[in-house]
């Protein structure tokens, strides 16, 4: 590897070769399906960092990718990359009078939660604290304890500081660069790199939530109990359901260790006495294994879904449902964990509400009118490639096909998503147009492509 490689100006930050101690770390994301072999890791402190290291691969024409701060997908970064890792870029800057945070690239939702606690304040959270703030905002955010409540997180930025590929930071906004501001929301890492964001907070301190606990011979009965419970559900309830069969892992409550469950999520803005109310007809659908749901502090979201936070290797497929019928619930039965169809979890999240309202310049967040989200997950034993196991979702959702949503969203693409015509899905056409037009105004040679990209417009010969 040519040592030039390792001359990225004005770096404060570490940079890493291949051969390098601590490039494998470096370059390491929660997934360890997707492998990334970038030709230079740069371990960005700042947003001057991030300036030099894409003026770096502008000059060397070189590809630039962002590792994700937390569990989000990613596409794999080869020799022809300069990544870009932003874990250390974590003020968090609270202003507890205008309900507002400005929050570095690298900040995941447990240290953000932890900091506005205390003031009385919750962010739009995803469900896990090892999720970073920046990536699940700019794809949209469905917050599952709060989301249905207030919308989609990236209805609510208030501003970003992005480095576009002229190695420029700007600070963008609804009144300044107008155009680049809203493409970021929903577009992503196409159109640079986003150092800071500022958002808002919400004055929520208490929820009555967490999940419940199902044999999965119950399964038919719970979904359709869970369908009844979301057709009705007033927007101070934010849900999902999830089919888990996994194997027999040392960090399992013990119910669980390889025998499939059925887990039903729930998160309610309001009193414990209304969320009793709510969430007793689920607590009637079947036997319980177990009950977690009962008043808890804003800050110990994490228990509601409890997700693992030791990385692994797992295939991941997304999707949008139109509705959840009966047939529904039957073809989920059928397909799912318990269906030998490869799939060890398979997890569906109620939209509507507040999601189906745009309230803010996030234009590009789009399928608005989506009833529910899912996603389905195959884990990747050890000593074997994802080759083997990719199939397993889209068995899954084949079989949705009778209920599934026209479009997808820029949320929920995985890398198998990561096509043209997969990309394009996640927009309306001409919002897919109009972002075309600003990645060719910011980055007309395709820069920023190691992702769900959309390539610049060119002009007609």
């Amino acid at each position: 590897m040519n040592d030039r490689y390792r001359d990225v100006a004005g770096v404060t930050g570490p940079v890493f070769l291949p051969r390098d101690r601590g490039y494998d770390e470096e370059v390491a994301g929660f997934n360890r399906a997707v492998v990334h072999r970038p030709a230079v890791a740069v371990g960005a402190a700042t947003a001057d960092d991030v300036c030099g290291a894409v003026t770096f691969a502008r000059r060397n024409r070189m590809a630039v990718a962002v590792l994700n701060t937390g569990h989000g997908p990613s596409l794999p970064a080869d020799s022809d990359t300069v990544m870009i890792t932003t874990s250390r870029m974590s003020d968090i800057e609270v202003d507890p009078r205008n309900r507002t945070v400005r929050v570095g690239a690298g900040v995941r939702f447990g240290d953000l939660v932890a900091e506005a606690a205390p003031l009385g304040l919750s962010p739009l959270a995803g469900s896990s604290p090892g999720v970073g703030v920046v990536g699940f905002t700019l794809g949209g955010g469905a917050s599952l304890t709060l989301g249905r409540t207030f919308g989609w997180a990236s209805d609510h930025v208030k501003s970003l500081d992005v480095v576009t590929a002229d190695g420029r930071l700007r600070h963008v906004s609804p009144h300044h660069e107008a155009d680049l501001f809203a493409a970021l929301l929903g577009g992503k890492s196409n159109f640079g790199v986003v150092t800071a964001m500022e958002c808002a907070l919400f004055p929520v301190t208490r929820l009555y939530a967490g999940a419940l606990y199902y044999s999965a011979e119950h399964l038919r009965v719970v979904l359709n109990a869970y369908r009844q419970f979301t057709a009705s559900a007033p927007e101070a309830v934010s849900s999902g359901v999830a089919l888990i069969d996994l194997p027999p892992l040392s960090d399992l409550p013990s119910f669980m260790q390889g025998t499939p469950v059925v887990s039903v999520r729930v998160s309610v803005v309001g009193d414990s006495g209304m969320g009793a109310r709510l969430v007793e007809p689920l607590r009637r659908a079947a036997p319980l294994v177990m009950d977690t749901v009962a008043d808890i502090d804003c800050a110990d979201f994490a228990s509601i879904t409890a997700d693992p936070t030791t990385p692994a290797a797992a295939i991941e497929h997304f999707g949008l449902l139109r509705e959840f019928t009966e047939d529904t619930v039957d073809a989920v039965a059928a397909a799912g964990p318990d269906g030998h169809t490869g799939v060890n979890i398979v997890d569906i999240r109620h939209l509507d509400g507040a999601f189906s309202r745009c309230s803010g310049p996030a234009y590009a967040i789009g399928a608005r009118d989506a009833a529910y989200a899912f996603f389905t997950l195959t884990i990747v034993p050890p000593g074997q490639g994802p080759a083997a196991h990719r199939d397993a979702g889209p068995q899954f959702i084949a079989a949705l096909r009778p209920w599934l949503h026209g479009r997808s969203h820029p949320g929920f693409l995985g890398p198998a998503d990561a096509t043209e015509s997969g990309t394009r899905r996640a927009y309306d056409e001409d919002v897919y147009l109009h972002l075309r037009r600003t990645k060719a105004e910011f980055d007309p040679d395709n820069m920023f492509r190691v992702n769900h990209n959309i390539p610049p417009l060119t002009p007609n010969p």
